[in-house]
């Protein structure tokens, strides 16, 4: 999450003046690519930017009082399922820009502008992260903690609820001596599909259409697969009774 913001907010021309990092390692190597100082010590803080960009784990977070204070100096950090408020022991001015994408700093290239949720504990402070933001992306919506909540309900379902069913679906090839592979142009066009048309719209397969004889035929080779023939016919019946 460091990593990408970084880079974002570098390629916004907006200049980054210290990574602070519990490990100095992680610090120097993302400051020397920022071309910022770096530090391993939040007690040797910079106190002369203008926003502060937490990106930490939300157990971290929590960790976070009053000893980092601030000031009135803006505070936002990056998780989808913790408050603002999470942050008012450490400014008087704090919000959040939470990236509704899954990011790793493998990818140097990003191919779509990053959905950015924004929020501040006051109006002044929103409008100064939404401005902010929209340097970062075009897509930036404000949103309240139960907002951004629901959303990363629905995002873990989306993006790493599938990415298990792709992890059980290759690991389902590997023991049959099949190409994951080829199922790759799959995955991408039901992917892409959801540019212009609804998910409802776009079920296929034998569940939806209660193709029974078929749904027989996959269920009998699932026999060898137990707990993949239990994920298999709970995602039928969901299909088949929604």
């Amino acid at each position: 999450m460091a990593t990408v913001f970084g880079r974002l907010i570098v390629k916004a021309n907006h200049e980054v003046i210290q990574v602070v990092s519990r490990s100095i390692a992680n610090a120097r190597q993302l400051a020397e690519e920022l071309g910022c100082r770096f530090s391993d010590n939040p007690a040797i803080l910079d106190t002369t930017a203008d926003m502060y960009v937490v990106a930490m784990t939300d157990i971290a977070l929590n960790e976070m009082h009053e000893s980092y204070f601030l000031g009135d100096k803006i505070i936002v950090h990056t998780a989808g399922a913790v408050s603002k408020d999470i942050l008012k022991a450490v400014s008087s001015r704090y919000g959040i820009i939470y990236p509704l994408q899954s990011l790793r700093k493998e990818n140097r290239e990003l191919h779509q502008d990053i959905p950015l949720l924004i929020d501040g504990n006051t109006a002044e402070v929103t409008n100064l992260i939404e401005q902010f933001a929209l340097t970062l992306s075009s897509m930036v919506a404000s949103v309240n903690d139960d907002q951004r909540l629901k959303l990363h309900v629905a995002a873990v379902i989306v993006s790493n609820f599938t990415n298990h069913l792709y992890s059980l679906a290759a690991d389902y090839c590997n023991k049959e001596s099949l190409d994951f592979k080829m199922l790759q142009p799959l995955i991408e066009e039901t992917a892409l599909r959801l540019r212009f048309h609804l998910p409802g719209e776009m079920q296929t397969g034998p569940a939806i259409r209660k193709d029974i004889t078929t749904l027989d035929k996959h269920l009998n080779i699932l026999s060898q697969h137990p707990e993949l023939k239990k994920m298999y016919l709970k995602m039928t019946d969901s299909i088949m009774n929604p």
